[in-house]
């Protein structure tokens, strides 16, 4: 049986972009990165705040390891090898939404993981998910769901890695 997937969002688990912006959090290291989207001159490199620890922390746990974010493929290039992360496989998401929910109110991301589970167990990191995404996996994905919300003040932290390791033996 293959391991279930974890779907990982940058910003919120691991760029606690909302922390007090005049104090970087502890372990964490500065990045000044500029991605795809900030490619016009006048915009300023986007501060991204990174916690090397984190990668081998996610490589430790049981499952296998996917991007779930809008930097897409640049996760790769940008914020993987400062993790020390492999090169992962990425979510990609319907490129005609551009509003950050949908209709039903679910997150724009929400269709598009499901679709990418394909029924298979998944466990997704996020600090944009709420009960409407929770309704719609439950309703739409076959197989086991862990619909982690992480705060964007904090990041991911050694609870939030209990949680994804013990959900992940449950269904093991």
């Amino acid at each position: 049986m293959s391991k279930p997937l974890l779907l990982l969002d940058v910003d919120g688990p691991l760029n606690p972009w909302e922390a007090n912006p005049n104090r970087r959090p502890a372990g964490y290291t500065t990045h000044r990165l500029r991605p795809e989207g900030w490619k016009n001159p006048r915009k300023r490199p986007l501060r991204v705040w990174l916690k090397p620890d984190h990668g081998p922390a996610l490589l430790a746990l049981p499952f296998d390891l996917v991007w779930c974010t809008t930097w897409i493929g640049e996760a790769n290039t940008m914020i993987g090898p400062v993790l020390g992360l492999p090169e992962l496989p990425v979510v990609e998401f319907d490129k005609e939404w551009k509003l950050p929910t949908r209709g039903d109110g679910t997150y724009f991301k929400t269709h598009d993981v499901v679709t990418f589970a394909c029924g298979r167990p998944f466990a997704w990191v996020d600090d944009e998910i709420s009960d409407f995404d929770r309704e719609y996996v439950a309703q739409h994905h076959k197989g086991p769901a862990l619909l982690h919300r992480v705060s964007p003040r904090l990041g991911l932290l050694d609870d939030d890695f209990k949680v994804l390791a013990d959900w992940a033996a449950g269904i093991a």
